[in-house]
């Protein structure tokens, strides 16, 4: 079809002549209602951008170190993406009396994140999960503090090697 009657066509109709394939040759056209087009797009884009804003991460307290910080490691590369983290803590069986441990380990990983993200909500209790929520911080003062957390992470190795040697020497 001629270009000044596609231009005909889409006026008839109401609607604008949009470029599909600019590339193509002859040149692809479709006759939409254009505002329409781009608010189905927009919409489209919001509804998968809101499906990746909030990630969780779930473990127990019972969380060996290197799997601790395995986590830790997720969870800062989803704050640097600008994502919300929901940090769960579950409790299975008799755990649940321990819920002081669970504190003490979503305090560990506030510490550890403390320049890529801040928590947006204290650890609340959930049944039989502890849960907090943390935001990406506005500062990009990530650097410094993920060094940090791998000295203080090298520094628990050295003090829990210490406490096993002190173990199998046994009593004197």
């Amino acid at each position: 079809m001629p270009l000044a009657q596609a231009i005909a066509e889409a006026r008839r109709r109401g609607q604008d002549l949009v470029e599909v394939a600019p590339q193509a040759n002859p040149v692809v056209c479709r006759i939409i209602d254009f505002g329409k087009y781009r608010y189905r797009q927009e919409k489209r884009e919001k509804k998968v951008q809101r499906a990746r804003r909030l990630k969780e991460i779930r473990m127990t307290i019972q969380i060996e170190k290197h799997d601790f910080e395995t986590k830790i490691r997720h969870i800062r590369e989803f704050l640097e993406k600008d994502s919300k983290v929901r940090v769960t803590v579950n409790f299975r069986g008799r755990e649940i009396v321990h819920m002081d441990r669970g504190r003490e380990l979503l305090d560990r990983i506030t510490k550890a994140v403390a320049g890529v993200g801040k928590v947006d909500q204290e650890a609340k209790e959930r049944g039989r999960n502890l849960q907090m929520l943390l935001v990406p911080s506005s500062g990009k003062g990530g650097q410094a503090t993920e060094e940090e957390f791998v000295e203080e992470m090298q520094a628990e190795k050295g003090e829990e090697i210490h406490a096993q040697e002190e173990s199998t020497q046994g009593p004197s």
